[in-house]
């Protein structure tokens, strides 16, 4: 028999499951990338894409672990008393994953920003200038990654870049180490094509709050 090497041990650098804890994964040596692969609930899947693209909500803002409900509502906004519930149910989902962002990190507050995309905006292949990044499209085409033995390829390459490339799964949420993790290079990525599409793309993006501006406090 021949002996086993390290290498045959080896922990993959991109980690999928198909429950929540699974973004506790993050924290394993040689994990690059953890996936959830999760559905949102139908009505709100619905009204997301229902949404004319000029309603769309979209903004940035700093918060507490204390305070991320408040802080998810504030970026919803809940003046259409139509369409209180599903206000509410999006900034549940925000407050939840930021939540979980700030307890996988050891983080007291958080930098949540939610954008309206329809132009081709982040289309490069990169690496975040960041230690850790939360994504999930809640409307629109997911995030697209490559396989780290791909990466220097699909950097030199760029919209050249022949494939594979690997797209997350309908509301799927990412958590990536960026290029400022102690034990990462980080995983390459980009943003999916959007001009000429007719689409607008809705991303929660969460980020640790290192780099932002203090004005962007909630409360």
């Amino acid at each position: 028999m021949v002996p086993a090497s390290s290498q045959d041990f080896a922990p993959s650098p991109v980690v999928e499951g198909d429950q929540a804890g699974v973004l506790h994964r993050f924290a394993d040596p040689g994990v690059d990338l953890v996936i959830w692969r999760r559905e949102l609930p139908t009505g709100l899947s619905r009204w997301l894409s229902s949404m004319l693209a000029a309603d769309l909500p979209s903004g940035r803002l700093l918060a507490r672990r204390m305070d991320l409900f408040e802080a998810a509502l504030e970026l919803v906004g809940t003046k259409d008393s139509a369409n209180r519930d599903m206000s509410r149910a999006l900034a549940m989902d925000i407050a939840f994953l930021s939540g979980r962002f700030a307890e996988v990190l050891g983080a007291e507050a958080v930098d949540i920003r939610l954008d309206a995309v329809s132009t081709d905006s982040c289309w490069r292949f990169h690496t975040d200038f960041v230690a850790a990044r939360l994504l999930t499209t809640y409307r629109g085409p997911g995030t697209q990654w490559v396989d780290p033995s791909d990466a220097p390829r699909a950097m030199e390459l760029q919209r050249s870049f022949p494939g594979p490339v690997n797209e997350f799964g309908r509301h799927a949420v990412g958590l990536f180490k960026g290029s400022r993790a102690s034990n990462s290079t980080g995983i390459v990525h980009r943003s999916p094509r959007m001009a000429g599409t007719g689409e607008t793309r809705l991303l929660l993006c969460i980020n640790l709050p290192s780099s932002a501006s203090p004005e962007l406090w909630n409360g």
